[in-house]
């Protein structure tokens, strides 16, 4: 078992790999939106998962998710190979790569702090014209004896 400092290295560096050789030296079309965000690796260094997420050309047509998996499915004997010769390990670790939803997660997460930013508004402008349920001064103070 390798210590945790040493497969965090190793993730990190299969991630620069991966995301380097699908920039620079694989040639499918499919690939051309992908973005490697994550790389973690087991603690025996035998097995590698790599995190990716898939950007739409633009706002009108979506990623192409299935497309983006089958062309990494189809490239993963090359990337394991670029990830042998990039690492200089004894054992070059099996590639699985898993489709990580960051954008789509982080556009509800926007949705959701745009409903709470409009809650707090409508609060705020309800509390401009509220009144009291009570007294003004819920708290009673003894009469000043002089």
């Amino acid at each position: 078992m390798a210590d945790g400092a040493r497969a965090r290295r190793l993730a990190k560096r299969i991630a620069q790999i991966v995301a380097s050789a699908l920039e620079h030296d694989i040639k499918d079309p499919r690939l051309g939106n992908i973005t490697v965000t994550d790389a973690r690796i087991t603690g025996d260094l035998r097995d590698a998962t790599v995190y990716y997420t898939v950007l739409g050309e633009d706002l009108d047509t979506p990623p192409d998710f299935a497309g983006a998996a089958a062309a990494l499915e189809s490239a993963r004997g090359v990337l394991r190979t670029k990830v042998g010769q990039g690492t200089g390990v004894r054992y070059t670790p099996t590639l699985t790569f898993v489709a990580d939803n960051l954008p789509g997660e982080a556009r509800h997460i926007d949705d959701l702090l745009a409903r709470a930013k409009e809650a707090d508004a409508e609060v705020a402008r309800r509390a401009t014209t509220a009144h009291p349920a009570g007294e003004t001064d819920p708290y009673r103070l003894p009469p000043d004896e002089d």
